[in-house]
């Protein structure tokens, strides 16, 4: 029997896939290639409603009780993500979390984002971190399940 490794790379070389997209493959995970931009659409849609603090329109893309772990000094900060929507108050203050080159794992109806992120508050780097989404399909649908991040200060 061949190995798995192996057989993906075979797979890879048949239908043109990347190296990451063969070792989805071997660790047993579908490739995600068609599916990156349905699981990012929650979350692009979620930081697009916060920069406006459009609460309704961020419920729109969580289960509301799903969690929020949010790591500040390296202690969580747990709250139902219904609670961190809750906490988004319309203000004066210009915000926005910008995302840069996510990684997206889809296996059926399960799918995690890990992402690179910058928050700015006013046009201006506040903090920088790592976005950990897990979502989950339901009725056709992505919504964001989990959210996990950290945050330290932004390198010059």
């Amino acid at each position: 029997m061949r190995h798995p490794l192996l057989r993906s790379f075979s797979i890879m070389r048949k239908h043109g896939l990347s190296l990451a997209a063969g070792i989805a493959l071997a660790a047993g995970a579908a490739p995600a290639m068609a599916t990156d931009a349905a699981v990012l659409e929650p979350v692009h849609s979620f930081f697009d409603a916060m920069s406006r603090h459009d609460q309704a329109a961020m419920r729109a893309q969580v289960l509301p009780k799903g969690t929020a772990t949010l790591m500040r000094k390296g202690k969580p900060m747990q709250l139902t993500l219904g609670e961190f929507v809750d906490r988004v108050k319309p203000g004066k203050e210009r915000i926005e979390e910008r995302i840069g080159q996510p990684q997206v794992l889809v296996d059926h109806e399960l799918a995690m984002v890990w992402a690179p992120y910058t928050f700015l508050l006013e046009g201006k780097p506040h903090h920088c971190g790592t976005d950990v989404f897990n979502l989950v399909r339901v009725d056709d649908q992505w919504k964001i399940a989990a959210i996990a991040d950290n945050s330290r200060d932004c390198e010059p």
